[in-house]
C-alpha cells in the first residue's frame, strides 16, 4: 500500500507533538486522526500543502497546520509540501504565479530588471502584489485540486493493483 512509502519519510509523530513550538496547539495535536495514513487524510494534507506552497506569506507551515487540523488532514504531509517553495524555488515559483496573474488580471507583465535588488522589489511591489497574489491563488487551488484527485486515483490504484496481485498469488498456490 502507498502506506508504507509515506511511512518511510514521515517523521515520528511523537517527536513532533513533544516539539516546543507547538505547544500553543495543546491537545490538537494529539488527535490520532492528524497522523493516520489513509487516502482520504493523506489527499486533504496533499491539498493542504500544495495550497499554501503557493501563497507567498511567511509563515506558511503555521497557515498549513492552522487548516488541516480542523479538516483532519495529515499534518506532517500538510506541513511538509510547504517546503516545495523554499529560498531556491521561490523565485522561478513566484515569478510564474505573477506571470499568471498579470495574464488572468489582463495587466501587462512588468518586466525583470537585468539585477534583481531588494530596491528594486520594494519600489514595484505596489504594482506586483495584485497579479502576484492572484496568480498564486489560481495556482494554489489548482495544485491543490489535482494533489488531491491524483492522491486519490493513485491511492485507488495501488490498492487494486496490490488485490490483483493478492488473487494472482492465491491462484498460483491453489493449483
Amino acid at each position: 500500500m502507498p502506506r508504507r512509502l509515506f511511512k518511510r519519510y514521515m517523521p515520528n509523530p511523537d517527536s513532533i507533538k513533544g516539539n516546543k513550538s507547538l505547544r500553543f496547539l495543546g491537545k490538537l495535536i494529539h488527535d490520532p486522526n492528524l497522523w493516520h495514513l489513509n487516502r482520504h487524510s493523506v489527499a486533504r494534507g496533499m491539498a493542504i500543502g500544495l495550497f499554501w506552497a503557493m501563497i507567498p506569506m511567511p509563515m506558511q507551515m503555521l497557515a498549513a497546520a492552522a487548516v488541516a487540523i480542523p479538516l483532519r488532514a495529515n499534518l506532517p504531509i500538510s506541513i511538509g509540501l510547504v517546503w516545495l517553495t523554499n529560498p531556491i524555488t521561490m523565485p522561478p515559483i513566484f515569478y510564474c504565479t505573477y506571470k499568471l496573474g498579470a495574464w488572468l488580471s489582463n495587466t501587462p507583465p512588468m518586466r525583470m530588471p537585468g539585477h534583481l535588488s531588494l530596491e528594486w522589489i520594494t519600489a514595484e511591489l505596489a504594482v506586483l502584489w495584485k497579479p502576484l497574489l492572484l496568480g498564486s491563488f489560481v495556482a494554489g487551488v489548482v495544485l491543490a485540486i489535482l494533489g488531491y484527485v491524483l492522491t486519490m486515483l493513485y491511492w485507488r490504484w495501488w490498492v487494486q493493483r496490490s488485490w490483483r496481485r493478492r488473487q494472482e498469488r492465491r491462484r498460483q498456490v491453489g493449483h
